[in-house]
């Protein structure tokens, strides 16, 4: 479960495990220590962000500002992504 970086008290991060065959490209984001109910936001070629869903039940206007933060952030996230699996797919 590599990290990809922090927002406070929000983790954002990988699974290490993204299905075979890989998943497009997206992060989880979960308050504290990783979980499996965790948040889980696709990443365009683009880097805008969108919600795939909010399985952790981050609070609106929390959430719009994390989004926020990952596509400032989202050649970093692609960058890591990309080292991390070898392979970048998108999600549009």
């Amino acid at each position: 479960m590599p990290q990809v970086f922090k927002i406070g008290s929000y983790w954002v991060y990988f699974w290490a495990n993204e299905n075979d065959p890989l998943e497009p490209i997206h992060v989880h984001v979960s308050q504290g220590a990783p979980s499996s109910n965790a948040t889980k936001i696709w990443i365009t070629r683009a880097g805008k962000c969108y919600l795939c869903h909010n399985n952790s039940g981050i609070p609106p206007r929390v959430l719009r500002n994390i989004m926020a933060i990952i596509e400032a952030r989202s050649e970093e996230v692609i960058a890591k992504w990309k080292n991390f699996f070898g392979e970048v797919r998108y999600f549009c």
